[in-house]
């Protein structure tokens, strides 16, 4: 009984893997979207405040923008590496499960 692999189990491990490359998507998408709300608060500083240090603030939401954008893309591309690699257990099971 200890040699076979229960089916469930490699169900469950390919959903989880599956649930957990989604919430890797999501996270990236809401990196990019923050980036874009700051890129565009940078765009409309200039357009729609006549204040005296204007550029500065304009550059400092650009610097932001790029700063969350690069931290997303490091976040996304680190976690998919581990995905990845983790997802190789599962196929450990199944080459035990079909033999």
């Amino acid at each position: 009984m200890k040699d076979t692999v229960n089916k469930d189990l490699i169900l469950r491990e390919q959903l989880a893997l599956q649930r957990t490359t989604l919430a890797n998507q999501t996270t990236i998408l809401a990196f990019v979207r923050t980036a874009m709300y700051f890129f565009v608060a940078g765009l409309s500083t200039r357009n729609l405040l006549q204040i005296e240090n204007g550029l500065f603030i304009e550059i400092t939401f650009y610097t932001i923008a790029f700063v969350i954008l690069i931290l997303g893309l490091f976040n996304y591309f680190k976690h998919r590496k581990m995905i990845t690699k983790n997802e190789k257990h599962i196929g450990d099971y199944k080459l035990d499960y079909y033999e």
